[in-house]
């Protein structure tokens, strides 16, 4: 793709711009500074105590509402009055503006839309009204323009307004804003469906690898073996030479104190039990962690650990190394009866997840535990352990084979993005004829 990049059109006289991150641009274009070309519009701020109190065509915009990839701003938080807005002095922004956040990490990911009608944004946005320059053509710029050039040093980013009012940016005619903004229209919208192709893909490989997990730990591999109702009726049939058991009769719960030198381990709803010590950031108790041990709860390999807060979510998973897990977690011993990664790809199928939801205690869903003895209450499809090996075996090996398939469509899609940025970089400085 950068190779088809590289055989586009050029310009047939460029000029040094004076400017060190443009370097060379058209010779007709002119360097401006965004000052003369951009009205700037920061939020007066929104109440919280208004919020959702006025009902009107006014949008007011907040940082969530400017997420995603799109161009154009399809969502408001909350709508107000616009007699009242008028009223409250909140600064009006005009139709056509670019709002982005100018504070926090949503400004470092990009996040910026262009309004549709006349708005208000809350303090943590801020809006690059187009008074100079093409719209659409400023939209693109600014998806080359890094906010970060624009922070004050410390640790919490925000946008200097002087800083970004004084640097300097390329501008073409406003045809040739018009030409290279229809241009990009056309491209990046290629390119985008190329992508939702692809990332639907993965969608599919990732559905197939559950199909896939589910029907191994709760059907076996044996498409002709004979089956028997379970009993249990969020379960249906199973094999007829599976056993249907209480985790009681399956496992035994471990308390036992951490120990000097052990990684300290996380169950989380994504990846089960890591095999790797939790990093500083992601262990807020990182001074406790260092310091005393014992506070954690020692976890041996082969131990199935769940998070009590979690499990309601998935978040349990087989130990594979020995350490530690905090103390909000449960550590099961499993007896001769049960491979923990076996149980781990059964329990982390969605109708388990969902029984554990139903054990656990709790008035709402962020207050719910799952404790020991609700624990001991589940049950488990117990195989006989040859096969659940066998299963495990098959499991790694087909997901192993899903998962090669889906790093090959996410490295095509890092492509294709990484060459959508080039594109609209190489076209809105001059690197490229496009019109």
């Amino acid at each position: 793709m950068i190779e088809q990049l590289a055989a586009m059109p050029k310009y047939e006289i460029y000029k040094d711009s004076g400017v060190e991150w443009l370097g060379e641009i058209p010779e007709h274009w002119e360097i401006k500074r965004l000052k003369f070309i951009i009205a700037e519009h920061s939020g007066n701020g929104f109440p919280v105590e208004e919020q959702g109190k006025h009902t009107g065509e006014l949008p007011f915009y907040k940082v969530s509402d400017i997420g995603g990839d799109s161009m154009y701003i399809s969502h408001a938080s909350n709508y107000v009055n616009f007699k009242t807005a008028k009223k409250l002095k909140w600064n009006l922004i005009p139709s056509g503006s670019l709002i982005t956040a100018k504070i926090g990490e949503a400004l470092r990911k990009n996040h910026r839309k262009i309004s549709t009608s006349s708005s208000i944004i809350d303090n943590n946005c801020i809006a690059f009204e187009a008074v100079s320059i093409g719209v659409v053509f400023n939209y693109y710029l600014h998806k080359v323009i890094d906010f970060d050039w624009f922070t004050n040093p410390g640790a919490v980013p925000c946008i200097s307004v002087p800083k970004y009012k004084s640097f300097h940016i390329p501008l073409p005619a406003f045809t040739e804003q018009t030409a290279i903004a229809a241009f990009l229209d056309r491209k990046t919208a290629q390119l985008d469906q190329a992508v939702a192709i692809k990332e639907k893909q993965i969608t599919l490989f990732k559905e197939h690898k559950q199909i896939l997990i589910q029907n191994a730990v709760t059907r076996s591999l044996n498409p002709d073996a004979p089956m028997r109702d379970s009993g249990v009726e969020w379960l249906g049939k199973i094999p007829a030479h599976w056993a249907i058991l209480a985790n009681r009769v399956i496992f035994r719960e471990r308390v036992e104190p951490g120990e000097d030198g052990l990684p300290l381990l996380s169950v989380s709803i994504h990846t089960a039990v890591s095999s790797e010590e939790i990093s500083e950031d992601e262990n807020i108790r990182g001074r406790i962690k260092i310091e005393d041990k014992t506070k954690y709860s020692l976890v041996q390999i082969g131990d199935i650990a769940f998070n009590m807060m979690r499990a309601w979510q998935g978040a349990i998973g087989a130990v594979k190394i020995k350490g530690m897990v905090s103390p909000a977690y449960i550590v099961a011993v499993p007896n001769e009866k049960i491979v923990s990664s076996y149980f781990e790809y059964q329990y982390r199928c969605p109708e388990f997840i969902q029984q554990m939801d139903r054990y656990s205690k709790g008035i709402t869903d962020f207050r719910k535990r799952l404790y020991w003895n609700e624990f001991k209450q589940l049950v488990t499809v117990v195989p006989p352990v040859e096969e659940q090996t066998a299963i495990v075996t098959h499991i790694e090996t087909e997901s192993a084979k899903i998962d090669q398939a889906i790093s090959i469509q996410q490295q095509q899609i890092d492509k294709l993005k990484e060459y959508k940025a080039t594109l609209i970089n190489s076209a809105v400085t001059g690197k490229i004829k496009v019109a």
